[in-house]
C-alpha cells in the first residue's frame, strides 16, 4: 500500500546518488535502486536527509 502520493514518488530521487526511489512492500520506507539507501515515509512525507537515511552497512 502507497503512502506517498503518486505523483511525488515519480519525481523523487535519492539524495545520495539521484538514483530511482523504490517503495518497500509496506511503503513505509524508499529504497535507491542504484545504491541500496533507504529513507523513511513518516505521516506520507518521505524523509530524505542523508542523516536520516540507512544504507546496506
Amino acid at each position: 500500500m502507497s503512502l506517498i502520493d503518486p505523483l511525488l514518488a515519480g519525481i523523487l530521487v535519492c539524495a545520495a546518488d539521484h538514483g530511482r526511489l523504490e517503495e518497500d512492500s509496506a511503503g513505509s520506507r524508499l529504497i535507491c535502486a542504484a545504491c541500496g539507501r533507504s529513507y523513511p515515509v513518516r505521516d506520507g512525507i518521505p524523509v530524505m536527509i542523508l542523516d536520516e537515511e540507512r544504507g546496506d552497512e
